[in-house]
């Protein structure tokens, strides 16, 4: 029999890639004889990057950027060869991402994304067909204004100053100009992943839904928002590109908004991007199992990330399916769920992850999965 071993990270212990090596160990221990192929996932936010260039085989390069206060950091993009032909990875986070930065330090006012174009710009001169830019955890909610400076964007104030750095600055754009905008990405085809589709402004907007997380005061959420607002307007009048109201355009502080209006990108659920990407539908055909699964197994796991989506293309195939997590709040309507917390206990759960998970693969291998879909597991609560 032929088993995809296609889980997430298990957040805070151990990697997409290493979840999937030790389900993959964990089969053959008992099952030596089938093929157990490895395709550690993500759904577009944080460890995407890696899921990729692991699951493809690809490179990682580090450049160094302009963090999200601009400090320097060392943030790395991804080049593999996916169905698409040559794609770059670029995980924002990683350059403007709210990890980056002391709590105490943090502010939405000033953050900029001119880390990330610096990191689109690294990517884009490897000559990529596509560019993939992951959004999410972002510091920042500068419109992906930042981000537009980075690759060539002027945005002026009224005496025909280049604005200065975050989201406050908006308030002052008096005119856009895109023709300086550089060679390098130009052509080049962007697709942005997220699991958001909130709008730019508002009250489901960037500012008021994420701004608080990032460090924004009651007063700053007005202040932001209404600076976003104004950046939409002039957008729309200078480019002619209406980001008022496009589901997602809110995205990582309106980053999305940002990629719309000057790179042209197209707005996608993260884990259909992935699945894509990784030519899962392809890897599925004619599997006899799928095992996916992540740290915590919960409402928000069967609605678009990585479990929800492995689930539902294998329902969609035929293809029986399980899932192995650290801890299950939820369980999918006929499907297998190993609990690793139920089955080793919370200590060794969280402090030998990988072992834990190797074990969840023995048990469902000698419990007859799939061919007797009504089996009682260890670990299944």
């Amino acid at each position: 029999m032929r088993v995809l071993a296609a889980p997430d990270k298990f957040r805070g212990t151990i990697s997409a890639a290493e979840a999937a090596r030790a389900l993959a160990a964990g089969w053959r221990r008992v099952r030596p004889g089938d093929r157990v192929d490895e395709v550690p996932m993500a759904d577009g936010g944080e460890g995407t990057l890696d899921a990729l260039v692991e699951a493809l085989g690809g490179d990682r390069h580090t450049v160094r950027v302009a963090g999200p206060l601009g400090d320097p950091v060392d943030a790395a993009y991804g080049l593999v060869d996916a169905a698409e032909g040559r794609t770059a990875v670029v995980e924002m986070a990683l350059a403007s991402g709210l990890a980056l930065i002391a709590e105490s330090r943090r502010d939405p006012r000033r953050a900029t994304t001119r880390g990330t174009g610096e990191l689109i710009l690294a990517a884009c001169r490897q000559r990529p067909r596509q560019v993939i830019v992951c959004i999410g955890g972002s510091a920042t909610n500068d419109g992906g204004a930042g981000m537009a400076q980075a690759l060539g964007v002027r945005l002026l104030d009224a005496e025909g100053r280049e604005l200065p750095p975050g989201g406050a600055a908006l308030l002052r754009l008096h005119r856009i100009d895109a023709t300086t905008l550089v060679p390098e990405v130009r052509g080049v085809r962007f697709l942005v992943a997220s699991d958001v589709d909130n709008p730019l402004t508002g009250p489901q907007g960037a500012s008021a839904v994420y701004g608080p997380q990032k460090g924004a005061t009651p007063e700053d959420v007005r202040l932001l928002d209404g600076a976003l607002g104004h950046y939409a307007a002039v957008l729309h009048r200078d480019l002619g590109i209406d980001v008022r109201e496009m589901p997602g355009a809110g995205a990582a502080g309106g980053l999305g908004a940002g990629l719309i209006a000057f790179l042209g990108a197209r707005l996608r659920p993260g884990i259909d991007v992935v699945t894509e990407a990784l030519g899962l539908r392809d890897r599925l055909a004619g599997a006899g199992l799928v095992i996916t699964g992540e740290g915590k197994l919960d409402e928000q796991s069967l609605r678009g990330k990585t479990v929800d989506g492995v689930l539902r293309l294998a329902r969609e195939l035929g293809v029986p399916a399980a899932v192995v997590c650290g801890r299950a709040e939820v369980r999918p309507e006929g499907v297998p769920v190993v609990s690793l917390v139920d089955l080793v206990g919370e200590e060794r759960a969280l402090d030998d992850t990988r072992r834990a998970v190797e074990e969840a693969a023995e048990a469902l291998a000698r419990s007859g999965v799939p061919a007797e879909r009504g089996v009682s597991l260890p670990g299944a609560g």
